[in-house]
């Protein structure tokens, strides 16, 4: 009798996606330590609608192959047009976000709207399709994400810095606005890895729920960072194997996006409720 848990993995489509969402895993987890201890939850649900605009060019223009590269012009525009407008001393954070988040997705729900079946383009765009991945898409993912943990281990003590002592790093001489945009420009390499896989929508769980998670277990930011990691990996391998089981084996259709999505954060509520219970 065959293993659930490798057994679908035989399946060369299923082997594709499983590789993304380990890639995606691994990078959402290191990242989104950061997301987590700037509080920028709201600044990374931003940057993942408003590349929205830019998947929908990109795909007008090259179908799936101008993907990535659509969402790649976005995400850099964004997150320059983020810190530029964070930085104006009229306009608050919350208000600079706002106005960019319901700009561009509402632009993006326009011009998708004027493709042929946008319909299924638009729930294309906004939860993925991750069993649809080619290996073309894995060695980006896998560059973008590799570029972004060499890009972490360069910089990461200094958003460490930045995050816990924003006025000593500005007495050191480093420039704060510096290291905003950089961590922007990280979050955004991260939505555009997976904005194919898993979609705009689901995208900000992968980089805030493996910090979450890891933040229950340590605080000390490499071991976050580390469980974050792995958290995130495990999951999209567990969470991918179940939509196969649920939907072929059992006939109960259940996205794989969704699926890892809803492992993640149904393993973050068991393990917050076991240390309350702990607590107790």
């Amino acid at each position: 009798m065959g293993s659930p848990l490798y057994d679908p993995f035989q399946v060369p489509y299923m082997a594709r996606a499983l590789v993304e969402l380990l890639i995606l895993g691994v990078l959402g987890g290191a990242v989104g330590v950061f997301v987590l201890v700037r509080r920028l939850a709201y600044v990374a649900d931003a940057l993942t609608h408003t590349v929205f605009p830019g998947v929908v060019v990109g795909f007008a223009a090259g179908a799936a192959d101008g993907v990535f590269w659509g969402a790649l012009v976005a995400g850099l525009l964004t997150a320059v047009l983020l810190m530029l407008l964070t930085r104006a001393p009229r306009i608050s954070e919350d208000s600079a976000l706002t106005v960019i988040l319901t700009a561009c997705f509402g632009l993006g729900v326009v011009l998708v709207s004027r493709q042929h079946d946008y319909r299924h383009d638009l729930n294309a765009f906004l939860f993925g399709q991750v069993l649809t991945v080619t290996r073309a898409e894995i060695v980006q993912s896998a560059v973008l994400a590799a570029g972004c943990l060499v890009a972490l281990a360069l910089l990461g003590r200094y958003f460490t810095l930045r995050a816990f002592d924003p006025e000593g790093a500005r007495a050191m001489g480093y420039r704060t606005w510096l290291l905003d945009l950089a961590l922007n420009v990280l979050i955004a390499l991260v939505v555009v890895a997976a904005v194919r896989a898993v979609g705009t929508v689901l995208v900000i769980a992968l980089m805030i729920v493996p910090a979450a998670f890891g933040r229950l277990l340590s605080h000390r930011i490499p071991v976050i960072a580390a469980i974050g990691a792995a958290f995130g990996a495990l999951c999209g391998w567990l969470g991918l194997a179940a939509s196969y089981q649920a939907s072929v084996r059992h006939g109960i259709q259940l996205a794989a996006g969704p699926a890892v999505v809803l492992l993640m954060t149904a393993a973050y509520a068991l393990l917050l409720a076991a240390r309350k219970a702990v607590r107790a």
